[in-house]
């Protein structure tokens, strides 16, 4: 049975003090709603020590933003899978549309993460998805089975329980347009064919599947009702805990 994960993604968003705030009024909303998803908010780096400490004991999870492939070196402004760690990070996201676009992610940088992660213990959220002129010509899936098995390559049934693939339309990230259930719910179940071809159908039946792209309080309840969605990345609506309670607990 794959737990319905709802993974905040708050971008280049809050300063620490803001951050904690945040944390003191969504713990105890999680508390008080008796939620059953499993709630993660993947902050930026200078945050993630200070909500480790103030998530502790309330079973909402913590995830990174980024992480370079090298465990230590002359890499200017990155971040080592062992320095995560040592925070106590449970989720790090990998080749978010934002960091291929505008960061130079590539499908090999990203299978060379994933493969540090998977050796570091912590889960990845790895991102996939088309843009607008795929979706119009009728690429997408092609582009999507392009980016997973050249992600995933090298990675065995044994990794598939603790992956999180993360559908995102570029088309539909911050823009706030939503893809309709028909698309999300052809899209998931072509990724889940696909797991299933790279890892087995048992291994790929584990993983679970989140979409991203514009999820909001009003739409989170259509979303998980798709038979191969297992859960939301969210990016703006996960910044106030008030909203983001909403999605965690629809």
């Amino acid at each position: 049975m794959r737990k319905t994960l709802i993974a905040g993604n708050w971008k280049m968003f809050k300063t620490t003090a803001e951050a904690l705030s945040f944390a003191e009024a969504f713990k105890k909303l999680y508390k008080d709603a008796g939620a059953e998803a499993e709630a993660a908010i993947c902050a930026p780096f200078t945050q993630l020590s200070a909500l480790k400490g103030a998530f502790a004991g309330t079973g909402i999870k913590l995830g990174a933003q980024n992480v370079h492939f090298e465990e230590q070196g002359a890499f200017t402004g990155e971040v080592s899978p062992g320095m995560l760690v040592e925070i106590g990070v449970d989720y790090t996201i990998v080749a978010h549309s934002e960091r291929r676009e505008y960061f130079g992610e590539t499908d090999e940088t990203a299978n060379k993460k994933l493969h540090k992660l998977f050796g570091h213990g912590i889960s990845p959220i790895l991102c996939v998805g088309e843009k607008l002129e795929h979706r119009d010509a009728g690429m997408e899936q092609e582009i999507v089975s392009g980016q997973l098995r050249k992600d995933l390559e090298g990675l065995g049934a044994g990794h598939a329980a603790s992956l999180v693939i993360a559908y995102e339309p570029i088309w539909a990230i911050g823009t706030g347009r939503t893809a309709t259930p028909e698309q999300v719910d052809s899209i998931c179940a072509f990724i889940r064919r696909t797991a299933c071809s790279i890892f087995g159908d048992e291994a790929g039946a584990q993983l679970r599947i989140l979409y991203g792209g514009s999820v909001k309080p009003g739409n989170i309840a259509e979303i998980l009702e798709i038979e191969d969605v297992d859960g939301a990345l969210v990016g703006g609506a996960s910044l106030v805990a008030e909203d983001f309670i909403k999605i965690v607990r629809p």
